[in-house]
């Protein structure tokens, strides 16, 4: 029952359509076809619909590609993306460098943009389109964070008259479209649907809390300081207990969840083959991340087996003592964005513009739940050499293996810092991805990143 009503919630809302698969795969589509499918209001829901089940491709896998897999936490003896991510080796060929699946997402939004409000006026009108513009600006926003400039469309495909080969845009541009995007979904979307609906559909605190995320990145910390706020003071969130800490990932759903992309039996993804496959996994937790941990983290036990000299899983989503070595797809959701995040990046926020106390009363908040003391300005220091540092760190051991860490490093511009001496890591040329040879060879006004020309 659990699986099914997963799938449910993860690509639809309550109403009159028909909750199938087929829907979803008929229209819309990035492809002309879906101009004449918006005629009533029945299917403007349903193209939202898409919407949100296109999400489970993009992030499947490549949340961790892309949020980890450059960064120190994790260890591969994998060839293909894992190895070649690790040692900072990126080329044109390889999967991860693809945007197929985050442009497909956004052409499904631009028809939605369009043409819902003809056939659905009034608030459900208002807030469909708040939840596609939102799902658009989270595509573009792990575009820029793993492209930089890339090409900013928000018009849908319609007539072969139209220019397909869209030149890059800077991504500056890209970002302020993003922050308008995500300002109209906080003042359209819903303020909640009821129960699990409000972890896996966009809310009014869901666009509050990515438009954090994309203030944090643009380093606007005054903007950052007022959304937090937003979300920390709405009362869908709260954190969970230490004992319920992993339910948020083995079980989906929690009342720390802010948004997660829903997965079930058919619907799945690879977190088995990301992190949890025993000496078999993409992933394993890197010496340095294990030697991290203070003294008394209850997390730790949470996240890997402690008491293996080379441990070779992540059961962080799986639970503690997880030992399945099926190579099955997972049905658990990706849980995006939570609470904790959110907080701690409040506190980074505060610390930057002068208010340190209070950022530090925000990180005890976190350290607390998971059994450390609290620190003060000196006991940061001390341990970290700032406070900022002692902010990052948190959030490497509470946000471990959720693709935060690589974005950490790369908006507090420590990603040189931390990588050069584990893997060469020099240019800031190399910091984004190069763009796939086939999107390359498809559109000849895309130019390759500098590093990798």
């Amino acid at each position: 029952m659990k699986n099914i009503e997963k799938f449910i919630l993860a690509v639809v809302f309550l109403g009159t359509v028909s909750c199938s698969q087929d829907i979803l795969d008929k229209e819309p589509k990035s492809s002309f076809s879906a101009q004449g499918f918006y005629k009533t209001t029945s299917d403007a829901q349903a193209g939202v619909y898409g919407i949100y089940a296109s999400l489970q491709s993009n992030y499947r896998i490549n949340f961790a590609y892309w949020g980890e897999g450059r960064a120190d936490a994790v260890a591969t003896n994998h060839s293909g993306d894992p190895s070649l991510l690790a040692q900072n080796t990126l080329n044109q060929t390889m999967s991860s460098a693809q945007w197929n699946s985050l442009y497909q997402t956004i052409s499904r939004a631009n028809y939605a943009i369009k043409y819902v409000p003809e056939v659905s006026q009034g608030e459900l009108g208002l807030r469909l389109v708040g939840e596609a513009r939102a799902l658009r600006a989270l595509s573009y926003f792990y575009a820029v964070r793993v492209w930089g400039d890339v090409p900013l469309i928000i018009e849908p495909f319609e007539s072969a008259e139209q220019d397909l080969f869209v030149e890059r845009t800077d991504k500056e541009l890209v970002l302020d479209q993003i922050v308008e995007d995500l300002k109209f979904a906080a003042e359209n979307c819903n303020t909640n649907f009821g129960g699990e609906r409000d972890r896996v559909l966009i809310t009014q605190g869901g666009a509050n809390a990515l438009l954090t995320q994309v203030y944090m990145w643009r380093k606007d910390y005054q903007n950052a300081a007022l959304t937090a706020d937003l979300v920390l003071d709405n009362s869908l969130y709260s954190l969970v207990s230490m004992a319920d800490w992993s339910n948020i990932f083995t079980t989906g759903f929690s009342n720390e969840s802010i948004f997660e992309v829903g997965y079930n039996d058919v619907q799945t993804n690879a977190l088995r083959v990301l992190y949890a496959l025993g000496s078999d996994s993409d992933y394993f937790p890197s010496e340095q991340f294990r030697n991290s941990f203070e003294d008394g983290d209850l997390r730790q036990t949470k996240i890997y087996d402690t008491t293996a000299a080379q441990p070779r899983k992540i059961w962080k989503y799986f639970g503690e003592g997880f030992n399945d070595e099926s190579p099955d797809p997972s049905s658990n959701n990706i849980v995006l964005v939570r609470l904790a995040d959110i907080i701690l990046l409040k506190a980074e926020a505060l610390n930057e513009l002068g208010q340190t106390d209070e950022a530090l009363d925000l990180l005890n908040r976190i350290r607390t739940r998971a059994g450390l003391p609290d620190l003060d300005e000196a006991d940061a220091i001390a341990a970290y050499g700032d406070v900022q540092s002692a902010i990052l760190h948190e959030r490497s051991i509470e946000l471990s293996y959720e693709g935060h860490r690589w974005f950490d490093l790369l908006r507090t511009d420590k990603a040189i810092e931390v990588m050069q001496p584990i893997n060469g890591l020099s240019d800031a040329a190399n910091l984004v991805w190069p763009i796939h040879e086939d999107a390359l060879n498809r559109n000849p006004n895309l130019d390759q990143n500098s590093f990798y020309q």
